[in-house]
C-alpha cells in the first residue's frame, strides 16, 4: 500500500540552521497494516508524514502509494489518499459549525458539489448511526456547534471524519497527546475500532511507549532521521518497555525525550 525508498530531506542545507530531518529512509507497508511510530525529538516522525502527504518536497528518493508515484505530486491532489488526525483537537474541524455539517464536508471532500440539498435525511441516519458507535452521546447532538465540545469529542469527530471515506492511508500525528490519560484511552480505543473495522492502513505517531506496543501489528522506532528498529507480529506483542528503550539503545539512538519515558 505505501511504498517509500531512499528518502532524505535536509532543512536549511548549508547554512548553520541544517537540519537533516531523513536520512534513507526505506519504508513498505501492506495493505491493513497499523504501524506504530516512536522516536524521541527531532527524530523524524512528523517529518515522515509531512513527506508522505506533500507538505514538504522531498530531496530524493521515491513515495508511493497502491502503485502510484506520488514523489512529484502537489499535496492537493495527492490528499485524496489520506486521512489525517493531528495532535491539537482543535484542527481537522470547523469549531462554527455543526457536528452533521462537519461530517457532510467530510463525506463530500473530493466530489463535486451540487444543488441538492446540504444534508439528506439518509445521511443524517447514517451520522446519526456512525456517531452512536463511539458511545460518546453524539448521536442526539447533531446540530450542535463542535467548538462546544470537549478535545476529546472533537478528536473522535475528527477520527470519524478522516476514515469516512476509507483512505489509502490513515495517519494518526500524536492524535491523543493533548488529551488527559482516560480521554486518550478512549480515543485509542475507537481508533483500534474504526482501523480493525475498516482494514485501513494506518500509522501512528506516538510518544507513548506502552502504547506504541499494544496498538498495531508492526512498531517502528526512529532517531536523527533514519529507522533504528522495525519490530512486527508476535515479536511485536512480547515486547515490554525496558526492552524497547533497551533496543533503542543497542540501534545506537540518542536520548529518549523525559516526555517519552515519563509516559511509558
Amino acid at each position: 500500500m505505501l511504498k517509500i525508498e531512499n528518502v532524505h530531506k535536509t532543512f536549511n542545507p548549508g547554512t548553520i540552521n541544517e537540519k537533516k530531518a531523513l536520512q534513507g529512509i526505506n519504508l513498505t507497508l501492506e495493505s491493513g497494516d497499523f504501524v506504530t511510530v516512536i522516536g524521541g525529538n527531532g527524530a523524524g516522525k512528523s517529518t515522515l508524514l509531512n513527506m508522505i502527504t506533500g507538505v514538504y518536497p522531498v530531496d530524493c528518493g521515491t513515495i508511493e502509494i497502491d502503485g502510484i508515484n506520488l514523489t512529484k505530486m502537489p499535496d492537493y491532489k495527492r490528499a485524496k489518499f489520506f486521512g489525517r488526525v493531528f495532535q491539537d483537537p482543535m484542527m481537522g474541524t470547523a469549531a462554527d459549525m455543526q457536528i452533521e455539517e462537519n461530517l457532510a464536508l467530510a463525506l463530500r471532500r473530493g466530489k463535486p458539489r451540487t444543488l441538492l440539498p446540504g444534508i439528506t435525511r439518509k445521511e443524517r441516519a447514517m451520522f446519526r448511526e456512525l456517531l452512536a458507535a463511539l458511545d460518546l452521546g453524539l448521536e442526539n447532538r447533531l446540530t450542535s456547534k463542535v467548538g462546544l465540545l470537549s478535545g476529546g469529542q472533537r478528536q473522535a469527530i475528527t477520527l470519524l471524519m478522516a476514515t469516512l471515506q476509507n483512505p489509502k492511508l490513515l495517519m494518526l500525528d500524536e492524535h491523543t497527546a493533548a488529551l488527559d490519560p482516560q480521554t486518550a484511552a478512549k480515543v485509542l480505543e475507537l481508533t483500534d475500532q474504526i482501523v480493525n473495522r475498516d482494514k485501513i492502513t494506518t500509522i501512528m505517531i506516538t510518544h507513548n511507549m506502552k502504547d506504541a506496543i499494544a496498538h498495531g501489528n508492526r512498531l517502528i522506532m526512529m532517531d536523527s532521521g533514519r529507522i533504528v528498529y522495525d519490530v512486527s507480529g508476535e515479536e511485536k506483542q512480547r515486547l515490554t518497555v525496558p526492552e524497547l528503550i533497551q533496543k533503542f539503545s543497542e540501534s545506537g539512538g540518542g536520548m529518549l525525550s523525559d516526555r517519552t519515558l515519563l509516559q511509558s
